[in-house]
């Protein structure tokens, strides 16, 4: 890495990822962490877009507390080399400290590029952004397996690039007396060393990530045969059944039901638990859930350290009792009626 003068560096950028018109909402995400990094570092907010149909994401942007946009309208939607170029040429001239990226499949993409430009670091999927002493960014992720949390800083290099996958951090809400300044600027197209030969719009399925009940097999399920149990509480409870890695691992559960940093960011209402330890990066793709009951037998699991009702107990007790509960009470409703 080259060494460079920080002092002349200033200013938290965001990446905004834009599809025709909309923001991605890892990129809201980081625009609310960015404020609250901004608050300690007592630096402007800049955010920088490229796509089709800017003059949406202009107006998507009202109300956030941003000094300038940045925004470069292209024909095409995203092609490495011309975005690596406009962004490069941007950070050049605006000279962030900080620059924060989603850690989408675009923002995986282009990240590195950006780090080797500026022969500085990257830290990727982080879970934790705090501002220190000079402005340093410490960011911190899970290492070795998400057995440890590392805090990694840049100390002589800048920008300071990072990625957040989307749901880490909290969106905010916008204040109307916020308008930022926009720098809107039309861009052509180069010859590109990627090729795009068709775009397929898949059907979105209801998947984990928008349940507002989850029920979550962990390595305590000891046979495969024993999720059918599992399934038939989140079911009762109008939710779905979803997974550790643990059981992913197995070949048990698919990765799309799998929670946690290799996995999906879930923010549900209500999440039950059954024989999960609570790994850091698992409890990394949970920590907004709103009410979590964690069953396990040792009540030294680290899942309890977060749950709001923790029960020390076996799965395989306390489940059947609550299935005869939630049908017993379905009963009563439909003797009611």
């Amino acid at each position: 890495m080259r060494q460079t003068d920080i002092t002349k560096w200033s200013g938290i950028l965001v990446y905004l990822e834009c599809y025709k018109g909309k923001i991605h909402k890892v990129s809201l995400e980081m625009i609310a962490e960015a404020v609250r990094l901004a608050e300690t570092s007592r630096e402007e907010v800049y955010v920088l877009g490229i796509g089709a149909e800017m003059e949406k994401v202009q107006e998507e942007l009202i109300g956030y507390p941003i000094k300038t946009a940045y925004l470069y309208e292209a024909k095409d939607e995203y092609t490495p080399l011309l975005y690596e170029e406009i962004t490069v040429s941007a950070i050049r001239k605006l000279l962030p400290s900080i620059v924060l990226i989603g850690g989408t499949y675009e923002g995986r993409a282009l990240a590195p590029r950006l780090a080797v430009a500026f022969e500085t670091g990257l830290t990727a999927d982080c879970t934790t952004l705090e501002i220190e002493a000079e402005g340093k960014l410490v960011q911190t992720r899970p290492a070795f397996g998400g057995n440890v949390m590392a805090s990694i800083v840049t100390d002589v290099c800048r920008p300071q690039f990072a990625t957040v996958r989307p749901g880490i951090m909290q969106p905010m809400e916008k204040k109307q007396e916020y308008t930022p300044h926009v720098i809107c600027e039309k861009v052509e197209g180069k010859p590109d060393n990627v090729q795009i030969l068709e775009t397929i719009m898949s059907k979105v399925e209801e998947d984990i990530t928008n349940q507002d009940i989850l029920v979550v097999a962990g390595r305590g399920v000891k046979k495969k045969e024993d999720l059918d149990m599992l399934r038939e509480l989140s079911e009762l409870m109008g939710g779905k059944l979803a997974s550790s890695r643990a059981l992913v691992e197995k070949g048990w559960m698919s990765p799309k039901e799998q929670i946690g940093l290799s996995g999906h960011t879930v923010s549900p209402s209500l999440m039950i638990t059954c024989g999960v330890s609570g790994t850091v990066q698992f409890m990394a793709g949970m920590k907004h859930t709103k009410n979590i009951i964690a069953i396990n037998t040792d009540e030294q699991a680290r899942i309890f350290e977060i749950a709001h009702y923790p029960v020390c107990g076996d799965l395989y007790e306390i489940v059947p009792e609550m299935i005869e509960l939630l049908k017993s009470r379905k009963g009563d409703e439909g003797s009611a009626t």
